[in-house]
């Protein structure tokens, strides 16, 4: 077998991925196109190890370990995800750019206007 097949395939899979990453606003999304970025990265790493015959087995040692790594990337990621969609109602990646909770100076409010508020309604 060629080394182009697998290596080609992998550069798609990861301009895929990298599209994704992008253009995508879905948080759930975004970590799936990372995860092709990476499944590409493995695919090159077995094929390159191989084609140069490795008595070793570098490359496949190397790929066992990335996908470990990217099994508990996906986990705490979506975990954090989770979290945020419960506490904001969105995994729109646009609209999570501020983690704080929003005050009264970023609503426009001023303290003493929140106060106030607090009073009339006790």
């Amino acid at each position: 077998m060629h080394l182009a097949y697998p290596a080609v395939l992998a550069a798609l899979l990861f301009c895929v991925g990298l599209y994704g990453v992008l253009a995508r606003r879905n948080a759930i999304l975004v970590l799936m196109s990372v995860e092709l970025m990476l499944n590409a990265v493995n695919l090159n790493l077995v094929a390159f190890d191989v084609w140069l015959r490795d008595a070793l087995h570098a490359g496949q040692a190397l790929t066992l370990f990335t996908v470990a790594v990217a099994a508990a990337e996906i986990g705490i990621g979506l975990a954090i995800v989770l979290m945020v969609y419960r506490n904001r109602g969105t995994a729109d990646v646009d609209r999570l750019r501020d983690t704080a909770e929003t005050g009264p100076t970023e609503t426009g409010e001023t303290p003493e206007s929140t106060d106030e508020k607090a009073e009339a309604a006790a």
